[in-house]
This record gives structure tokens, sequence and C-alpha cells, in this order.
């Protein structure tokens, strides 16, 4: 981690990169387009951390390779001195934030600086990151495009280099979606094995904690950080698994693995616009030609009504998860497509739910036979790139369904069946904007999932572009 390097060389301090984080986001949040990356930040706690950091490198024992380093944290995510609004304007008030989520305690017992709780699309409810009441998170490679969500200014902050890691959480590509759409890698591991105590129960049995990074090895340090033994009282119902095996970390400069194969769907690869498919079919090909990789043709059905059974899932477990406080609300605070999301959410069934359960457990068996002839699924991240941001949305929210559909078509595996994916970027479209390429694994397979999107990585970094907004706060100049 280029932090940890510069520190230890005296270059710079982290006393140094939070003042220069500080003015960053004071300059990002400047008309006339205001990137909205923060919900919450407080410059006298992210000084006082980095000062004490900085006494630590001065003295020569720093914690951790993350000592110093600025991450920051979805505002899903109970994280102090600050309040947990899911994006609205009244979850706070009813469920106040009383103390650090298990991952936050882990990530300040590496040395890490909590940099405050950044912007996204309220309640989880949305792909654009368009949130009325904080403003919508701009695209860093174009402010006039969307950044996705719902994990939206966790994937901005580290695109635009504010910061080398972000957590997200991921209850329907809202990790791997928004990383995909601003360039950066977004890495969610298998369910199970990062503690969710302190993160909101929007969706317990798809939801998951991710890493948004701008390179595999920064999102593999802190996935070692945060991930492991879960808390007593914290129950972990695995779709695909009823333990906990013991992690790996692997070299990830090492040898790349041999003779891996790489199932790929055909039709549901190509479901996509021409540039993303062109785009992440090369680049495909360009990882089994250059490792001596192969690909295996597969088939997946009933993809569709995966996705079904996903969303009704979803809305289930959101409405009853938060139906105490629903019952009191004016739906006047929410913004119009949160307001429309929840009416739907609120009307599913019992019997719905079962279906859909059982959908879960036919799709579980079918991802199991194909894990049984490969080691990967690989797929376009998103159907489209970043698409414009309508002015009308921006006081309201808004409802794109045909977008909306084409940005999470290949996210739901991941968060249905608890699979563990990542996005690397491979390569941008036409107009600039980035595009991402997807690798899902096996359950626990995440040592493998990081040798194979590492190595991806390595052929297409050289290819990389800055965007339009980057701050380099490494830079003492």
């Amino acid at each position: 981690m280029d932090y940890s390097r510069a520190y230890s060389s005296g270059k710079i301090t982290p006393r140094m990169v939070a003042e220069q984080f500080i003015d960053a986001v004071l300059e990002s949040s400047s008309p006339p387009l205001p990137m909205s990356f923060f919900i919450n930040y407080d410059e006298k706690d992210i000084l006082r951390q980095a000062t004490e950091s900085t006494l630590r490198y001065e003295r020569g024992y720093p914690i951790s390779a993350l000592d110093g380093v600025p991450i920051a944290i979805k505002d899903e995510i109970d994280c102090l001195p600050y309040p947990t609004t899911g994006g609205t304007k009244w979850l706070h008030k009813v469920r106040p934030c009383t103390g650090d989520a298990c991952i936050i305690m882990r990530l300040r017992s590496c040395g890490a600086i909590i940099v405050g709780k950044t912007n996204m699309h309220e309640l989880g409810a949305g792909a654009s990151g368009i949130n009325p009441h904080y403003g919508t998170v701009r695209n860093p490679y174009d402010p006039h495009k969307i950044a996705g969500g719902s994990s939206s200014a966790s994937a901005a902050v580290v695109s635009a280099g504010l910061c080398p890691v972000a957590l997200g959480v991921d209850g329907g590509g809202s990790v791997r979606m928004p990383a995909s759409l601003c360039g950066i890698v977004g890495f969610k591991p298998t369910f199970g094995c990062i503690p969710h105590s302190g993160v909101l129960p929007l969706n317990w049995t798809v939801g998951m904690v991710g890493m948004l990074a701008g390179t595999l090895e920064d999102a593999f340090i802190v996935y070692a950080a945060i991930s492991g033994q879960l808390p007593s009282h914290e129950r972990t119902p695995l779709p695909l698994s009823t333990s906990s095996p013991k992690m790996h970390f692997p070299l990830l400069n090492s040898n790349p693995i041999s003779n891996i194969k790489l199932a790929k769907y055909g039709e549901w690869f190509n479901y996509c616009n021409d540039e993303v498919r062109v785009c992440c079919s090369d680049a495909l090909d360009l990882l089994c030609e250059h490792y001596k990789w192969k690909t295996v043709e597969v088939t997946i059905p009933d993809i569709e009504a995966m996705i079904l059974a996903h969303y009704v899932t979803v809305g289930s477990e959101c409405s009853t998860s938060l139906s105490s406080y629903l019952e009191n609300l004016d739906f006047a605070e929410l913004g119009a497509d949160v307001r429309v999301a929840l009416r739907v959410c609120g009307s599913f069934h019992s019997k719905e739910y079962l279906k859909a359960q059982k959908m879960r457990n036919r799709q579980m068996q079918i991802y199991n036979n194909i894990f049984a002839m490969a080691d990967i699924i690989v797929t376009p991240t998103t159907g489209v790139t970043a698409y414009l941001i309508s002015d009308d949305a921006l006081k309201t929210g808004e409802v794109d369904s045909i977008n909306g559909a084409a940005l999470i078509r290949y996210q739901i595996a991941g968060n249905f069946l608890g699979l563990p994916a990542v996005t690397v970027p491979v390569g941008y479209d036409k107009a600039g904007m980035p595009i991402g390429l997807q690798f899902i694994g096996k359950p626990w397979s995440e040592a493998t999932l990081m040798h194979i999107a590492f190595a991806m990585q390595a052929l297409c970094i050289s290819d990389y572009r800055k965007p339009k907004v980057f701050y380099n706060i490494l830079d003492k100049n």
C-alpha cells in the first residue's frame, strides 16, 4: 500500500495527508457541480486520528500497513462520532448509533483513519446514487453522469483519489456496480465471512459488507483486516455452506495458478451494450491467451426468475426490518423512488417469500453443478456504462427501470446465493467511461478469486486512466 511506504520513508505524514484530504473534500463540495461525497465528516476527529498515527510512525512503531490510511465508510455502517442515516433524513433519529460496528473496531485496531460517512442511494433502494436529501453523487470520470449505487460515494471517493479504500454494503451489486462505473475494484466476499454487527439490517440474507479500492491488493489488505471469526451473538445463515472454513491469504505477486477454467454463458454474457460486450470479450480473450486458461461454455437457466426472486427476498426483508419505523413515518420524508420501492416491498406476502427461497435452492444446485466444471464464472459487471444524470431527478430521486435493470443484470447471483465476487476495470467506452469485468467464485474461494482478478488487473493496469476529478493527497506539494 503506497500510504504505508510513504509514511515509513518519511516523505509525508498521516497528519499532512489528513489536512490535504480535508482541503480536497471542501474543494469537491464546491459549485457548480458539487460531488456530494460525504454525508458526514468531522475535521477535528480526522486530525486527531492522523496526529496519533503520525506519532506512532515517528516513534518507529506503526501498528500495521493500514496505520494512517484514510478509509471512508458507507453511511449504512455504525461508526462514531457519526449518526447512521442510511441516506435518509429520519432513520438516525429513531435508530441512534451507539457504538462502532465490529468491522470499524477492527479497522481502528489496525490504526486506520476513519474519515467519515459516504453518501449513498437512500436506504440502498436504487442503482443511481441520486439522493434528494444529501445531493447526487457524481462520477469522477464525468461529473454529469451517475456514480452508481447504492455504495455510491464509497466508489467515487476512491476513484477520485481521496481514499485508497472505502467500505460499502452489497445487497444487489451495491459494491460491484458503482466500483465498475467509477473504474475501481469492488470485492464482495462470501456471505458470512465478515461480521455484520453494527450494519443496518436492511436485507439480512443477501446483504454483505464489501471493499471498494483502487487496486486488488488494497482491497485484499482491508479484507484480511476485517474478516474472520464472527461475534458469538451473530447468527450466520449461510446460503451455500454450513460452516466457515479456514481462510487463506495468497501472495498475489506469485506465479498465477495454472489450468484455470472460466465458465461463460455466452447468451447472458452478450446481453449488454456493444461497447461493454466487445471490451469484456477482449479482456477475457487476453486473460486466457496470456495465462493459457480456458473458457467453458455453460447454460444458466431461469436467470430472470432468479432476479425476481431476489427482488422479493430483498423487498420482504427490507420492509420487515423497517416496519416498526415506517408505521409512524411521514412518507413525504422519502425520495419519490424510495417511496415507490417501499410500497412495492410492503405488498409482498409470506407465500411469495417462500417461493423465492425455493428458487434460491434451485439456483444453488445449478451453480454448484457449474462449479463442478469450472473454477470461476465470468461476466461483464454491468450491462451499460454510467449514464447522464437527469436534472429532473435531483430533487425527487429517480425510477429508471431500463437502466436499473441493465446495471443490476449480472450482480444478483453473488447476493442471492452468497457467492464471492469481484469486479476489475478492463477498459473504457468511447466516452471514456469505465467498464468492469466480474469474476464470481464458489463459496470460500476468495484466494482463487483474488489470484484470477489480480491476473486480469496486471494485464490492464498500464492502460488505466485518471478521472477528470482526481486528488493526489499523497503529494505533499
